[in-house]
Formats: C-alpha cells, structure tokens, sequence
C-alpha cells in the first residue's frame, strides 16, 4: 500500500510534535517541514531529520496532506494556500481568529473537495474516549483548566488558549444549541484575560459552569458530568475516569476494571445503591491518534472526527465568552 505523503507546517514544539507523531506511523511518509523562520526549520531537519523547505509552495508541490501547526493569526492565510494547491489539510486549534475566518477555511476545504480537520486533541484523551459506550445526557457540567504560566499561547485570551479544549467537549456531548452564556474574567500577566469563568445554557436545559487559568500554581484538567442518577468524573490529565451510579438494588454490578458498592439509599418507592466504576481507558497517544484519524479520513474520503464545522461551533462559543469579559474588564 503507498503510503499517504504528509508535511508539517510550523515546526515549533507543536509541529516538533507532529513530526515525531507521524514517523512512527507505517502508513505515512513525512516528507518534509517548513517553518517561516530558516533557523526554526533548519533545527527541525537537525534533531529530526526531516528535509527542510525553504518555500511552501515548494513543499506543497510534493505532498498529498498537510499539518499545520504555525501562530492561530496565520491559520486562515495557511490553508487558503494548501488548499489551493488541492491538499488536504489538518489545522490545529482554534481553527482560526475569527468566525469569518473560519466559515472560508470550510468553504475552501469544501469547494476544493479536501479533507479538513481541525485539532481538537482532547476528544482523543484516553479519559474521554474510556466513555464510549455510556449513555451520556448530562444535564449539570462542571470544568477546570488550569496550568502555569507560559508565554506561549498568550497572544489569544485564555478562553481561545485554553478553554476551548473544554467547550468543544462540552458541545460534542451536549448537542444542543446555546441559549445563554455569562462569563467574567481578568487580565493578570498579559493584555488578554488570563483566567475566566463561564456559564453555558442550552436549549435542552444542560448548563456548563468552564473555567480556565494559565496563572495558576499547577495544572489541573478536569470535567465533572451530573445526569439523572449519574455523575462522571473525568481526569484528563491522570487519564482517570470514574462513573458513579445509582442502580437497583438487584441490579447486578458491571463487568468493567473495577466497581465497588459504595452505598445503599433505602428512602423514596426505590430502593437502591451507589455503584462505582473505574473506566478502563484505551492506551493510546492522543495526538498520534488524531493524526492517525486525520490519515484515515483522507484514505478513506471519509469525515474526520473534528470537523470544520465542529470547531466553528467551538470558536462561536469562545468568541462569544471573550466579547463578554473583556465588556466586563476595568479599562487598562
């Protein structure tokens, strides 16, 4: 089988990482990198040893798919040339600054009638992919993104930076429109707010309660799931997942790594237990896995599993929260 010719452009430590992903995976030959910076591209093919381009164009020439892993601002103006040269084309998040910026991105990806997906790596964390399989109706969301200060990234609000990870979960399990959002945030470090709050409704009554620091003192990422007689705690960090669940009191326990009745609750017409499982999640590499879907949904003419529209949705959502705190920011 040929296998799938693939560049990366924008070889910082993002991009450093697509190129370490994708040579351990058979079906791809990584052709190449590029980098605006010759000293960035030159250092790739050093520690690498993958070709450096100094054009492109030139790259473009010679690959069927490219990951782009260069500065959000330059996200749109990136892939109106990849895909003009009829390439496919994964783009790492957010898909782009703004709304406007995204919805051409989609319409070229479409016109061009190319594969787009767009990094959102946490759908591919061990944590999230252990709930496949369970029935999810969560009608409560709690989040917690927090990490330590770096400059990387701070060109962006910390809601584009680092909540959107949340959102775009958020939205995938909920799938149902937003209603509402009130939010507030600050600005510490940086001329952009560097921790925020938000409250997301939707339509089906669910609400999500998202936070998200870069100032704080250690890292935290955290979902908690509240549904009718079910609560979900999800690590991401830990790749821990713990389901706690009201059941019959008959109701025989899980066959899953690990369950232990916690309680009974004799009040009410029913009488039940507390029954908790401990998910067994996959053991995979949440970023080789999204560039190996990548793979598969170009081979295959097939959707990718964050699509274009998946992250517009994620990038309305934020944008909208980071309009709302900075109308809520004292003047600078």
């Amino acid at each position: 089988m040929e296998k799938l010719r693939i560049g990366v452009i924008g070889v910082g430590k993002l991009g450093t990482y697509h190129c370490q992903a994708l040579t351990r995976m058979p079906s791809v030959a990584l052709v190449g990198v590029y980098d605006a910076s010759e000293a960035a591209r030159h250092q790739a093919s050093l520690t690498l040893g993958v070709k450096p381009y100094d054009s492109m164009d030139d790259l473009l020439g010679e690959v069927d798919a490219v990951t782009v892993a260069v500065p959000t601002v330059a996200h749109l103006d990136v892939c109106r040339r990849v895909l003009a040269k009829g390439v496919h084309v994964f783009v790492e998040k957010p898909i782009a600054s703004s709304v406007p910026e995204a919805e051409e991105i989609i319409a070229l990806a479409k016109q061009h009638n190319l594969t787009l997906q767009v990094g959102h790596i946490e759908r591919f964390n061990p944590a999230i992919r252990a709930l496949e399989g369970i029935e999810l109706a969560p009608l409560f969301i709690e989040s917690h993104r927090l990490a330590p200060f770096d400059p990387r990234g701070t060109d962006v609000a910390v809601v584009l930076d680092l909540m959107i990870h949340d959102i775009d979960i958020i939205l995938s399990l909920v799938r149902s429109e937003v209603t509402h959002i009130a939010a507030n945030g600050v600005a510490v470090v940086s001329h952009e707010p560097d921790i925020a709050n938000a409250r997301i409704q939707f339509a089906n009554g669910c609400v999500a309660n998202v936070t998200a620091s870069r100032i704080s003192q250690r890292k935290m990422r955290k979902m908690r799931l509240f549904q009718r007689d079910t609560y979900i705690s999800i690590d991401f960090l830990l790749h821990i997942t713990e389901v706690f669940q009201m059941v019959d009191l008959e109701a025989p326990e899980p066959a899953e790594s690990f369950s232990a009745i916690l309680g009974q609750v004799d009040k009410g017409a029913r009488r039940r237990k507390v029954l908790y499982t401990k998910l067994t999640p996959p053991e995979t590499d949440a970023l080789q896995a999204e560039l190996q879907a990548f793979v598969h949904a170009v081979v295959t003419g097939t959707p990718p599993p964050v699509t274009g529209e998946d992250a517009r949705r994620a990038l309305a959502v934020a944008s909208d929260i980071v309009s709302i705190v900075k109308q809520g920011m004292p003047a600078s």
